[in-house]
């Protein structure tokens, strides 16, 4: 075994050792007041929160993305794990520069105009720096912690078994294709390079939306772990949220365009959407649109789960149960009984409330913030425990991500708009033939590998 080798057998080792013993230790507490009958969700769900936040790295940002897919977990889980924060203890500048040299050789200070040694953000898998090209442009270096590969694998390992634990003491949802999907897409965002060609499809996707501003990426100062964008220069989108309702609804309609026009027109959607991944700019003092900043959590859908998603939203709108059926069956739904889809249907009809409606409204139209979703998670969890258990489809994690994490920052901005209309927009002319060659010539002039059904 080589040193390097060594090192990353030691890199996990240490990690298994350190997810095993607070993710056994969590399973003995959990089956054990299962077996003494002193079984309490809401203790159970604020200890995992603990123990996952504690651990920091990949694990807790699956938490985070488990905490937003409705019925993945119970709502006490869901509740507690979405208090967790992506911020991790940033590496210090002589490590970041052992990790730069690392990445582009000894000399690599000289191929900056500068280079920050504070860190301008750091989260579970990496942090940013800014920094200057030798030309002047401003420059974002998302640099990935080190040993993260071997963490990744490790936590993966222990994160089955906690699915395991849950699928035991409560089985309304099997997890099992959720499991498989995220691990799926954290270890895609682990490649940098693929992270750049994720850059360059948005690049294109979006070259006609005039409200929405990717960077470019810059290839000879970029590595596989080491990533070099624009730098674009924004406000927090929080910084608007008491601004007139005439901004906030631009940047409503900005940030619906920024993820379901790629959606509708190339089956590509933006999977981790939290209010670190886009800021606002200005035009001349006044907001014009959003930045989008990261492209690690990026999915490519086959054109025919789009076609899935209008299925769904015709079947909804004209009461048409054939179609709605035919829908989930696109999405990879099997052996759906009346009960079932019917319980299903709760939840679709929560999702596309805001777009079945041919008015100005806010997406949550009356109810409370803090109820808005509440219900309805509530009855379709109820009703899975008793027809369960339901195995949700992996290509349906990050579509139904997508849309609840949209929906937050609609709540956030309070906006007042026609979903139904945007929505008509999106999807006019659609076809998923139409949507298969668009697809298929934007991923291979990025060289992105077209998406296989069930993975």
């Amino acid at each position: 075994m080589t040193d390097s080798e060594q090192n990353r057998f030691s890199a996990r080792a240490t990690r298994y050792a350190r997810v095993g013993a607070n993710v056994g230790g969590m399973a003995a507490k959990m089956m054990g007041s299962r077996l003494l009958g002193r079984f309490d969700r809401q203790v159970n769900a604020e200890d995992l929160s603990a123990m996952l936040g504690g651990l920091k790295g990949p694990i807790m940002k699956v938490a985070q993305l488990m905490s937003t897919i409705p019925d993945a977990l119970p709502p006490e889980y869901a509740a507690e794990l979405q208090k967790l924060q992506s911020e991790a203890p940033p590496m210090g500048w002589p490590f970041v520069k052992r990790r730069m040299a690392a990445e582009l050789g000894p000399d690599w200070q000289t191929r900056f105009g500068s280079f920050d040694h504070r860190p301008a953000a750091a989260a579970s898998l990496g942090q940013v720096h800014r920094a200057t090209a030798l030309g002047g442009e401003p420059l974002a270096c998302k640099l990935q912690y080190p040993d993260m590969q071997s963490a990744v694998e490790a936590d993966l390992s222990q994160l089955d078994i906690a699915f395991a634990i849950q699928r035991r003491v409560d089985p309304a949802v099997d997890t099992r294709e959720i499991a498989r999907e995220l691990g799926e897409r954290l270890r895609e965002e682990l490649d940098y390079r693929r992270e750049a060609r994720h850059v360059r499809l948005y690049r294109h996707m979006a070259a006609d939306l005039h409200d929405v501003r990717v960077p470019a990426a810059w290839p000879d100062l970029s590595t596989g772990r080491l990533l070099t964008l624009d730098w674009l220069d924004g406000r927090r989108m929080l910084e608007f949220v008491d601004h007139d309702l005439e901004t906030r609804n631009r940047l409503a309609v900005a940030m619906y365009r920024a993820w379901w026009m790629p959606f509708s027109r190339f089956a590509v959607i933006h999977g981790d959407p939290h209010l670190g991944n886009y800021t606002v700019f200005e035009e001349g003092g006044v907001p014009g649109g959003i930045n989008l900043l990261d492209y690690g959590c990026i999915r490519i859908f086959p054109p025919a789960f789009v076609g899935g998603v209008v299925d769904l939203y015709r079947g909804l709108r004209d009461n048409d149960d054939a179609r709605i059926v035919h829908a989930y069956e696109q999405w990879g739904f099997k052996g759906l009984k009346r009960e079932i889809i019917d319980v299903l249907n709760i939840w679709a009809r929560f999702i596309y409330g805001p777009v079945l409606e041919d008015r100005v409204r806010t997406i949550a139209d009356g109810v409370a913030p803090g109820e808005y979703g509440r219900k309805e998670a509530f009855s379709v969890h109820r009703a899975l425990r008793e027809l369960g258990p339901v195995t949700v489809p992996r290509e349906f994690v990050f579509m139904d991500r997508a849309a609840i994490g949209l929906g937050g920052v609609f709540l956030r901005l309070r906006a007042e708009v026609n979903f139904h209309r945007l929505f008509e927009d999106a999807f006019a002319d659609f076809s998923v033939d139409t949507v298969a060659a668009r697809q298929g010539a934007a991923l291979a002039m990025v060289g992105l590998p077209s998406p296989v059904p069930g993975r």
